[in-house]
Parts: C-alpha cells; structure tokens; sequence
C-alpha cells in the first residue's frame, strides 16, 4: 500500500518518537513524506529533519496530508487539533495513538474525518513492537494496518469497547514484566545471590523466555519446564497458590483499563 500523502505527526513525545522512529527504520514513511508538529523538537525529531521531514511547517502544508497522527497527551488533543482542521482536505485520516480518547470524542472534536484508534508500544521504535488497531471505517483500518504492520505485531479488534482492555496488557504489559523481573531478582537476593547476580540472572532470564516462545502454546511452553514433582512446578504452586497469580492480573488489568477510561473522560 502506498499512502497517498503526507504523514502529519503531531506531538514528538516519548510514543511519537517511537513511532517515528519506527517509520524511518522499516521504510513504512519516507522522511520527505514526514510533516511533524511538536511544541519542541526531539532528538528523533531533528533526525528525521535531517533526511527531510518537514518541522513546524505552516499550516497549509496540511492541505494534501493524508493522515494526521494524534500522538499528544488526552487532556489537551482538543486544543492541539482546533487549529488544525481548517487545513484538513475531505479524504484525510485522523490516527488517534491516544489511551481512552473514544471515536465519538474524537469525532465530536473534529468533525467528520474517517477515524482509526491505534495503541502501539514502545518497541515500534526498534521494528519490534505491539500494535492494537481499530476502526469503523474499513480505509481507515487498512491506513492504521499499513502504518504499523512493518514494525509491530499487529491485531485488528472488532468492537472499540476492546481497546481499552488491550491497551492495558500490551500497552501497558512490558512495564508488569520488567516489575515481576525486578521482584525476581529480589527474591534471588533474598536466597543467597549477590545484587548484581540477581539482577543479570532475572533480566537475562526473561529475554531467553521471550526469544524461546515462538508461537507455542503457553500452558505447553511452561509444560517443558515445570516437570511434575520439580522445582520449577513446586514454584509455580506458590506462586499461583489458591489462585492468587490470577486474580492479581485481573485485579492488574482492570485498573488498568479502569485508568485508561478516565483519562478518555
């Protein structure tokens, strides 16, 4: 697919960057094909300069966009966007990369822009990340597929009221496992080890899990290492004692979501 204009980033912060970053790496957007928006210029941002990209144009180079990506902060994409839409032409795309702005919000703000919702990680900025992806409009959701297939696992959801729940295990779920990391290097002090050992053997334990996967069953996965009688099974009864690892992730998860709608609000 080819995007028939101008990508407008608009907010450079840490998930903009990320993205941006993650276009110029995989090829997604060309960097003379970039317009980016942003009250101050980032590191990511000077680099796509220099290969191109347009910074703080004016605004009328909005006219022939074909896509204006909303990476700013919930409480203020009213006031960030108002200035924009006169510029905006009738087949331009509004990408929300925003937790909890719903399209009815977006569209009540805007106006009657085809809207597509995607939630990507961090990890787009290395080709590598997670990408949740939703919209009414079927040129919209094939525009937000296209701009972050190359750089994400990609899912397409069939119903909004889903983003929230998968904004807070993807979005959200990186930061649980590096908390559940540090915990483990912990408890590895806590049984003899030194700090500096712990921590080298709980990080390293976790990229050798994640490289391992593949797309395995995770019960099968957790089957080849948890032997019946073993070590491994006599630590995963604790930590799941009565239940108590699930109804934590669930109690975790929908915080989570619970957060998500109220920035939304």
């Amino acid at each position: 697919m080819t995007v028939p204009g101008p990508v407008v980033l608009v907010g450079c912060g840490r998930l903009g960057s990320a993205i941006l970053e993650g276009w110029l790496l995989t090829d997604t957007v060309a960097a003379e094909d970039l317009i980016i928006l942003s009250p101050s210029e980032k590191p990511a941002a000077e680099a796509a300069r220099a290969m191109g990209a347009r910074i703080n144009p004016p605004l009328e180079a909005l006219i022939e966009a074909a896509v204006i990506v909303l990476a700013v902060k919930p409480a203020i994409w009213r006031a960030v966007i108002a200035p924009l839409a006169p510029f905006l032409n009738d087949q331009a795309v509004i990408l929300s990369v925003m937790a909890g702005v719903t399209a009815p919000s977006l569209a009540e703000g805007i106006g009657g822009w085809p809207i597509v919702r995607v939630m990507p990680t961090t990890g787009v900025s290395r080709g590598r990340g997670v990408a949740s992806v939703w919209s009414a409009d079927p040129r919209a959701e094939t525009l937000g597929r296209h701009l972050f297939a190359a750089m994400a696992e990609t899912v397409v959801l069939t119903d909004e009221a889903l983003m929230d729940a998968a904004t807070a295990v993807a979005g959200s779920g990186a930061a649980y496992f590096y908390a559940f990391t540090e915990a483990l290097a912990r408890a590895g002090q806590a049984a003899g080890l030194d700090a500096t050992t712990a921590d080298v053997l709980a990080r390293a334990t976790l990229r050798s899990a994640a490289d391992s996967m593949g797309d395995d069953a995770l019960d099968a996965l957790i089957g080849r290492i948890a032997s019946p009688g073993g070590s491994t099974r006599a630590g995963l009864d604790a930590l799941d004692r009565d239940g108590r690892l699930q109804t934590m992730l669930d109690d975790t998860v929908a915080a989570a979501v619970r957060r998500n709608r109220e920035m939304g609000a």
